[in-house]
């Protein structure tokens, strides 16, 4: 069995940067053992499995597997399958063209707006699904900061403190002083377990108002290895729950409020998602994340 498959790199308009991911068409006829092997031997962030769609109205479902696990449901995976879909089948008239691509997902359907545009790199745009639990608190800073390789004064920044929460991943967030604290960023293994893996988290979102680029709002890292990544480029699930940390501790006004987050510059891939908060009556409403993705590899997978 030959199938086709395609790198791409994720919220990035050029190649090399970004986050990569691999993007392996009809995939109908692979095992869940056989896309576990594959996503492996990627042994990227995410690896996205194309298979035909089961219910009207989408355009494919697709099924994401880290190096280690199946997930229901990721950021970058579903904004890269969806700018490559319509890559492959929008033909571009008179130099632009709009899709929307509905993805079948471990989640449920996700809807992504697709803008194509000749000469530059495509740009999609998803609602985010919703998550119905509140930011929990996370207590000992002193843990915390053993685990990241920092000390207790260097976490958090004006009200933000370290909180968890649990959507379809479960994500701490962990706010950190400066761009110099996050340079010194790393796992300890002995005190990780105890500040994070024991509380069920996916991976760490660690986050700094101080940025590199200046139209950015907010400075990120996120390190997952119980997911089997010392370190992600870019983290589009996380991202959605960071906006109901940014409206839990910055209590923005009634209205849409946009902002952009850099990832992944101490990696060499720098990233940038966008981030489109709605508020409604002092409460997050809704999230959009969106960005840019190109294609950089393509090839033939023989199984």
């Amino acid at each position: 069995m030959a199938l086709n498959y395609h790198i791409l790199d994720v919220f990035t308009e050029r190649p090399f940067g970004g986050n990569p991911l691999a993007v392996v068409l009809d995939a109908d006829r692979l095992t869940p053992a056989e896309m576990q092997a594959i996503a492996r031997e990627f042994n990227l962030s995410e690896t996205v499995f194309v298979l035909k769609p089961t219910a009207a109205g989408h355009t494919a479902r697709i099924r994401i597997f880290t190096p280690t696990r199946e997930i229901p449901f990721a950021g970058h995976p579903t904004l890269g399958a969806a700018i490559l879909l319509a890559d492959l089948r929008v033909q571009i008239v008179n130099g632009e063209s709009d899709a929307i691509i509905a993805l079948e997902e471990e989640i449920g359907s996700v809807r992504v707006g697709v803008r194509l545009r000749a000469g530059a790199a495509a740009f999609g745009e998803f609602d985010a699904p919703k998550i119905t639990s509140v930011p929990e608190e996370l207590a000992q800073p002193e843990e915390i900061s053993a685990a990241l390789g920092l000390i207790p004064s260097e976490i958090g920044f004006e009200n933000h403190k370290p909180m968890l929460l649990r959507g379809s991943n479960v994500f701490a967030y962990v706010p950190v002083a400066n761009l110099e604290a996050m340079s010194k960023l790393r796992v300890a293994p002995t005190h990780w377990a105890r500040a994070f893996t024991d509380r069920g988290t996916d991976g760490v979102y660690v986050y700094t108002r101080q940025c590199v680029r200046t139209h950015a709002s907010f400075h990120a890292r996120m390190l997952a290895p119980d997911l089997g990544i010392p370190e992600d480029p870019a983290t589009g699930s996380a991202a959605i729950g960071f906006a109901h940390i940014i409206q839990a501790f910055d209590q923005g006004p009634d209205g849409a409020h946009k902002r952009i987050i850099e990832q992944g510059v101490e990696m060499g891939r720098p990233s940038m998602i966008q981030l489109v908060m709605t508020v409604t009556r002092g409460k997050l409403d809704s999230v959009r994340i969106g960005g840019s993705a190109v294609r950089v590899a393509e090839g033939t997978l023989k199984i």
